[in-house]
């Protein structure tokens, strides 16, 4: 498939970027290849393909929630670099 320079310049201008005249033609050369190589795929015959959302199959390790005890406050906080009224204190960052 062949890309324009003007659908380039378009691209380029949707996308905010500023190509040279050289790299125009040297982008429209490469999308026009990469078109081609798309188009090849879709010429593949994937009728007894089944739809997929990832390559592999995933499968969530759900499991029950379990109430247990918490640590102890002051041995969490015995590694807090500072702290103040049994919370750690932290830089701000939110002015």
């Amino acid at each position: 498939m062949k890309i324009t320079r003007e659908e380039v310049l378009h691209v380029a201008d949707l996308a905010r970027l500023e190509i040279g005249d050289d790299a125009i033609d040297t982008f429209s050369r490469q999308i026009g290849q990469i078109l081609e190589y798309v188009d090849t795929l879709n010429q593949v015959d994937t009728r007894d393909v089944a739809p997929t959302t990832h390559a592999i199959s995933l499968t969530n390790a759900f499991r029950e929630d379990v109430v247990q005890p918490s640590i102890d406050r002051d041995a969490v906080l015995a590694n807090a670099p500072e702290q103040e009224d049994g919370s750690f204190l932290v830089p701000k960052v939110i002015g």
